[in-house]
C-alpha cells in the first residue's frame, strides 16, 4: 500500500489551452481564408454602397434635369403681368406713391420702369450642358426712383424686409448700410424661381427695384421662331392702379 505522506507525482503543468478565456490560435492556413473571406466580403459590400451611392445621384441629377424644363404654358403677356404685380406690392409697402412713366431716360440716374426677357436654359441630362429653351423665357420688371431721401428709404427697407419675411419668402441678402454706406435687400422663394432685389444709393439717393418671375413657354411659339418669347413687351405706367 502506498503510503499515505508520499506525495503524490504531479502531473503535467496547463498548457496555454487550458488557460481561463484562452483562444487557441487558428493553423496559418485557416487564419488566411478567413482574412481573405473578409477582405472579399469588405470589398463587396464597399463596391455595393458605392454604386447605389452613384444610382441614386445619377437618379437626382436625371430628375432634377427633367424638372428644370418642365415650365407651363404660359403667355409672356400674363408672366410680365405677375413681374409688375410683385414690384408693386413692394412699392407699395416701401411707401412710394409716385407714378413712373414706361421706360427710362438716363440709366442709373432718372426713373425706370421697364420689361425684360430672358432666356431659360437646359443643363442636360446630368446638369453638364448649357442649351437654350426654345419657345420659354423669365420676364423680369425693373423701375427706379430718384429723389428718395434718407428718411424715406431707410423705414421703408425696415418694412419691407419684415413684410417679405412675413409671406415666406427666404431673405439671402439684406444690409442695413451705415453712414455713407448703401442699403440692399435680394430675396428668393420657390428655389429661386422668383426672386425680387432692391438697393437704395445713399449718395445719390436712387432707389431701385426688381423683380423675376418663373420660366415659361410661349403657347403661341413656333418652330422656326427667333428670338425670346415677351422681349418686345412695354410696361403699364407704375405702380398700375388697383
Amino acid at each position: 500500500m502506498p503510503d499515505e505522506n508520499m506525495p503524490s507525482t504531479p502531473g503535467p503543468a496547463p498548457g496555454p489551452t487550458s488557460a481561463p478565456g484562452f483562444t487557441p490560435d487558428l493553423a496559418p492556413e485557416a487564419a488566411g481564408s478567413r482574412a481573405a473571406s473578409s477582405c472579399v466580403t469588405g470589398a463587396l459590400g464597399c463596391a455595393g454602397i458605392a454604386l447605389l451611392g452613384v444610382v441614386v445621384l445619377v437618379g437626382a441629377l436625371v430628375w432634377h434635369s427633367w424638372g428644370a424644363t418642365d415650365f407651363p404654358r404660359v403667355a409672356p403677356e400674363e408672366m410680365a403681368s405677375r413681374a409688375v404685380e410683385r414690384s408693386r406690392e413692394a412699392y407699395e409697402v416701401l411707401g412710394f406713391t409716385r407714378t413712373i412713366r414706361p421706360g427710362v431716360a438716363d440709366l442709373g440716374v432718372s426713373t425706370q420702369n421697364t420689361l425684360g426677357s430672358q432666356a431659360c436654359h437646359d443643363g442636360g441630362l446630368l446638369g453638364m450642358e448649357d442649351k437654350t429653351v426654345d419657345g420659354a423665357s423669365s420676364m423680369h420688371h425693373s423701375w427706379a426712383l430718384d429723389h428718395v431721401p434718407a428718411s424715406q428709404a431707410e423705414p421703408g427697407l425696415r418694412r419691407l424686409h419684415q413684410h417679405l419675411k412675413d409671406q415666406g419668402w427666404e431673405i439671402t441678402s439684406y444690409r442695413e448700410g451705415g453712414p455713407g454706406k448703401d442699403w440692399d435687400l435680394f430675396v428668393q422663394r420657390d428655389d429661386g424661381a422668383e426672386r425680387m432685389s432692391f438697393t437704395w444709393y445713399r449718395d445719390r439717393e436712387y432707389f431701385t427695384g426688381g423683380a423675376s418671375v418663373p420660366c415659361a413657354y410661349d403657347p403661341a411659339w413656333k418652330a422656326g421662331d427667333t428670338g425670346t418669347p415677351g422681349e418686345h413687351l412695354w410696361p403699364p405706367a407704375f405702380p398700375p392702379a388697383r
